[in-house]
């Protein structure tokens, strides 16, 4: 589903030259739920960003769905972000002045899908999420955690293959955080995406299938998910 070969990052500021990825390969297969873990600087969000086509690598390849990224144009990055990725941030995104459903039909408007089919999808997404009962509040009348289910309703809605979330629990308190990883391992099972999830929490990185630790932009070993309950 996604491969990285040799990918680096470099940004120059000033006469500064600081090194954000260093050399990641790595291989996640369709259906997947990774987690990269580490302290902030690690680079882990600059790998979910270049995936998502947020960002560029200075150096590397980056394969999606066995399509080289390396020459896409940026109407290309759109339209694989329209049909095949989902993005899930730290910060919900959510538009202010649109509902909880308006807010999700979002990616479907984008795509020039309206009518009863995407109303019920819409419908479906915000059940899915147990948002049904709020879908006609605004973000202001949302909790932290209300916040972000409507924004992992919107990231789906689509039907992306790959989900990219981007310390989808970090702006929330650690009961809701365990709720939404809860909420994020059963969507990824029950729709098979490959989820990508990049966070600082070992609590939140307990819902993958496997960890990456990240530190100073490399990968620095991996480790499978011991078998049991998520900790609340």
């Amino acid at each position: 589903m996604v491969i990285l070969t040799q990918v680096s990052k470099t940004y120059v500021r000033g006469e500064t030259t600081v090194s954000a990825l260093i050399d990641v390969s790595l291989k996640i297969q369709q259906g997947e739920f990774c987690a990269f873990i580490g302290p902030s600087g690690c680079g882990k969000s600059t790998l979910l960003n270049l995936i998502a086509g947020l960002d560029l690598p200075t150096s590397g390849d980056i394969l999606i769905e066995g399509r080289s990224t390396r020459q896409f144009t940026s109407a290309e990055w759109t339209k694989i972000r329209r049909e095949t990725i989902g993005i899930v941030f730290q910060s919900f995104h959510l538009v202010h002045g649109l509902t909880a459903e308006e807010n999700v039909a979002l990616p479907l408007l984008l795509r020039g899908e309206g009518g009863r089919g995407a109303v019920k999808r819409v419908d479906e997404l915000l059940d899915m999420v147990g948002m049904s009962g709020r879908k006609r509040h605004r973000p202001g009348e949302l909790s932290g955690g209300e916040q972000q289910r409507v924004a992992i309703a919107r990231a789906l809605v689509h039907r992306p293959r790959l989900l990219l979330a981007d310390e989808p629990t970090g702006n929330i308190d650690s009961h809701q955080g365990a709720d939404i990883m809860a909420l994020m391992k059963s969507l990824a099972n029950a729709g098979g995406q490959t989820v990508l999830l990049v966070t600082h929490s070992e609590q939140a990185a307990r819902s993958a299938d496997y960890t990456w630790m990240m530190q100073d932009g490399r990968l620095v070993g991996r480790t499978e998910r011991v078998s049991g309950p998520v900790a609340s």
